[in-house]
């Protein structure tokens, strides 16, 4: 039995609404609506304390261009994670807006992002908007996820000072490319080939209590939640046998 004109009226609607619901649910580029606030500090960048444990590294990274984050922060899976950040009032923000990495974790006034200095301003057209844009403190503003990008870099390992030669080791990764997350981290005697996951200490840090001798491979998993996109990135350089405590490793790779 056909049905009167206005339920099908009513029913394309219903159709037309959760089509753009669910695709807005699977929409991995589309932008969420937000707020954003920012941190001043003496240079206008970063910190270099942040809940990552990148150290300096995390006050300049990017230009400086980098941000604290609330639930975006996952427990430390987000650190390193690249976003677009443009405010929304047409009067003073950019269309571009900024790209941000996250270095820190972070909450303010129903905030995703507590952006550096620097960064805030780059969402604004000018000066002076970037100047009225920090009177106002906290604005609304629309993100994204997007790839990192650091042309002419590899990804490396920040040996932590924690670290104790050779009954300790606790490294952090920098110039996570690409845009997925790293979910998981091997470490693998390069010798035996041998190779066991490490525990996330926090942030973007990964330790190993009792590590094992000689030359180390790091392996890294990058994930995007799909496991059949899941990727093992091997490194082209290992850990030489005698690593030390403050120095950085070059992968000698780069992840698109």
């Amino acid at each position: 039995m056909a049905l009167p004109l206005q339920n099908l009226l009513h029913l394309s609607v219903c159709l037309v609404i959760l089509t753009s619901v669910a695709n807005a649910q699977n929409c991995s580029n589309c932008f969420v609506h937000s707020r954003a606030s920012y941190y001043p500090n003496s240079h206008e960048k970063g910190t270099d304390h942040g809940a990552c444990g990148f150290g300096t590294f995390g006050a300049t990274v990017n230009g400086g261009d980098v941000s604290a984050t609330s639930g975006l922060y996952r427990n430390g899976i987000g650190c390193g994670a690249c976003y677009q950040v443009r405010c929304t009032n047409s009067k003073y923000c950019s269309n571009n807006g900024v790209t941000i990495v996250i270095t820190d974790q972070g909450s303010g006034d129903k905030t995703d992002f507590i952006l550096s200095e620097h960064a805030f301003s780059k969402m604004a057209q000018t000066a002076d908007a970037a100047a009225t844009l920090k009177s106002l403190g906290v604005v609304d503003i629309e993100y994204r996820r997007v790839s990192c990008s650091y042309p002419g870099k590899n990804i490396k390992f920040k040996i932590d000072e924690s670290s104790n030669y050779p009954s300790y080791l606790a490294f952090a990764i920098y110039y996570q490319q690409g845009q997925k997350d790293i979910t998981a981290v091997q470490l693998c005697e390069t010798q035996s080939f041998t190779c066991k996951l490490l525990q996330r200490s926090h942030g973007a840090v990964w330790t190993k209590t009792s590590p094992p001798s000689g030359p180390l491979s790091i392996r890294m998993l990058f994930s995007n939640g799909d496991e059949a996109e899941d990727t093992w990135v091997v490194p082209v350089n290992a850990i030489p046998q005698d690593w030390k405590p403050g120095s950085i490793y070059d992968s000698g790779v780069q992840v698109n």
